[in-house]
C-alpha cells in the first residue's frame, strides 16, 4: 500500500482547497467549527448542500451517471480531509450517504430518476425509519405493519430516534408486510412521503436539550406499492446493504485528528494547578498522546480499507470495525475535552454554539455573556451528544458480535 499522495492527488487537493476558500462563508465556517453534534444546523446544512450541488460535488461517491464525480477512492478521502480542515459543515447522511446507495443498487429506473436528482438538489430531505420502541438493536423484531390494499399498503405503527424527522419530507422505513417464522423475512423496505395523511412527528428532547431525535407515528398511512425498494418481503437484504454505508461509509480519522489538535492547542493555553499549562501536566499529556496514537492507528486502518475498495472489494465487516473504533475514540476525545474544560465545562451555554436542533427550555443571556472560552461551552454538549455514538447504527456490542461471527468464525 503506497502511503504517499500522487502528483495528481496533490493537484486535486489544491483544487479542493481553493474551492473551500472561495465558497465557505464565515457563517458556514462557524457552523462547521461550533457544531455540537454529528448533525449540522438544518438550514445552514442545506445552504452548503446547494453550493456543493452547483459545483457537482454534493455526492462524490455516486456513479457519474447519477450525478457523482469521477473521483478515485483516494480523492474522496482527500476531499473529506480538506472539508474538515476548512471547517465546512457536514451534510445530513440520511439521503445522499445512505438511502441513495440502496436506491442505486435496488431501485427501478423510475425510482432512481425521480428520487436521486431531488436528493442532490435538496428538494427532498430524508430521515430513517428503522428503530421502534420495542425494536432497537434487535431490529428484525420490528412490528410496524403494512397491510396490502390493492395498489397500496396501509401502514400503522411508530418509529423512534428518527433524526431530523421534523425537517424531513421523506422517510425510508422497514415495515412488516407478512408474519414469517424467521423474523428477517416478511420485512419490506418502503419509501414514505412525510406529508401523507396520518403521520405525526413528536419531538424527543435529548439530554443536551436539543431536538434532533423524534418519534414518528403512522395511523393508517396509505403508501403506493411503487414506493417499495427492492422486493416485497425482502427488505432485510436492502437494509443490510444500506447499513454498510451507515456504519463504515465515511472516514473517522480526519475529523478526530483535527479535534485532537484543537484540544492540544487549547490545553497549551489552559492553566494547570502547578502554575504550568494543562498540556505540560504529565498525566493529561500522556492521556492525550495515547489517544492521538490510537487515532493514527485508525487512520492506517482506513487507508487499508481505501486500498481494498479502490480494487473493487466490499467494505464488508470492516464497516463494523470502523464503527466501533470511530465512535469509541470520539467518545474518549469528548471526555478529555470536558476534563480540560474544567469548571467552565459544567456551565450550560448553548447560545455561543451551533446546535443540531432547537434548544428546549433555555433562554440566552441578554448580554451574550460567556463563562470561559467558546470551546469550553461546546465541550459538554458534544460530550452528551457522543454518548449515543456507540448505540446508533447498531450498538457496538452488536458490531462486536458481527465481527466475532463473520470475521473470526466464532
Amino acid at each position: 500500500m503506497d502511503m504517499q499522495w500522487s502528483a495528481e492527488d496533490q493537484t486535486f487537493r489544491e483544487e479542493v482547497r481553493a474551492f473551500f476558500e472561495e465558497k465557505l462563508t464565515p457563517e458556514l465556517r462557524r457552523t462547521g467549527r461550533l457544531s455540537t453534534s454529528v448533525y449540522a444546523d438544518h438550514e445552514l446544512g442545506m445552504k452548503w448542500l446547494r453550493i456543493l450541488h452547483e459545483r457537482g460535488w454534493a455526492a462524490p461517491a455516486w456513479p457519474v451517471e447519477h450525478g457523482g464525480c469521477n473521483w478515485s477512492v483516494t480523492q474522496r478521502y482527500i476531499f473529506t480531509r480538506e472539508r474538515v480542515a476548512a471547517g465546512a459543515p457536514r451534510l445530513s447522511p440520511m439521503g445522499i450517504h445512505m438511502v441513495a446507495y440502496a436506491l442505486i443498487r435496488f431501485g427501478t429506473p423510475e425510482q432512481k430518476g425521480y428520487f436521486l436528482p431531488r436528493m442532490l438538489s435538496g428538494e427532498h430531505f430524508w430521515c430513517q425509519g428503522y428503530s421502534e420502541p420495542g425494536s432497537g438493536s434487535d431490529l428484525a423484531s420490528l412490528q410496524m405493519a403494512a397491510v396490502d390494499d390493492g395498489d397500496d399498503f396501509i401502514c400503522t405503527g411508530s418509529k423512534i430516534w428518527t433524526t431530523h424527522a421534523q425537517n424531513a419530507n421523506w422517510i425510508f422505513c422497514l415495515v412488516r408486510t407478512a408474519k414469517e417464522a424467521k423474523q428477517q423475512q416478511g420485512i419490506t423496505f418502503l419509501l414514505i412521503e412525510m406529508t401523507s395523511p396520518g403521520i405525526e412527528v413528536r419531538p424527543l428532547v435529548m439530554i443536551s436539550r436539543e431536538q434532533i431525535q423524534n418519534q414518528v407515528f403512522f395511523d393508517s398511512v396509505r403508501v403506493p406499492k411503487r414506493n417499495v425498494l427492492g422486493e416485497i418481503g425482502k427488505g432485510w437484504s436492502v437494509a443490510k446493504y444500506l447499513l454498510e454505508f451507515e456504519r463504515g461509509g465515511s472516514a473517522y480519522a480526519p475529523e478526530l485528528q483535527a479535534r485532537a489538535a484543537d484540544l492540544a492547542r487549547a490545553a497549551a493555553q489552559q492553566p494547570a494547578d502547578d502554575g504550568g499549562t494543562l498540556l505540560q501536566d504529565p498525566s493529561f499529556a500522556a492521556k492525550l498522546a495515547a489517544l492521538r496514537i490510537r487515532i493514527d492507528v485508525l487512520e492506517t486502518l482506513e487507508f487499508r480499507i481505501l486500498s481494498a475498495t479502490s480494487r473493487g472489494q466490499s467494505v464488508g465487516t470492516s464497516a463494523s470495525m470502523m464503527k466501533v473504533l470511530g465512535t469509541e475514540l470520539s467518545q474518549h476525545l469528548t471526555e478529555l475535552v470536558l476534563e480540560a474544560a474544567g469548571a467552565h465545562g459544567l456551565v450550560f451555554q448553548p447560545h455561543v454554539t451551533v446546535p443540531g436542533g432547537p434548544i428546549f427550555g433555555y433562554t440566552a443571556p441578554a448580554d451574550g455573556y460567556l463563562s470561559g472560552e467558546v470551546w469550553q461551552a461546546i465541550a459538554p454538549l458534544r460530550y452528551l451528544n457522543e454518548r449515543a455514538g456507540s448505540i446508533y447504527a447498531g450498538s457496538n456490542e452488536i458490531q462486536r458480535n458481527i465481527l466475532a461471527k463473520a470475521a473470526l468464525g466464532l
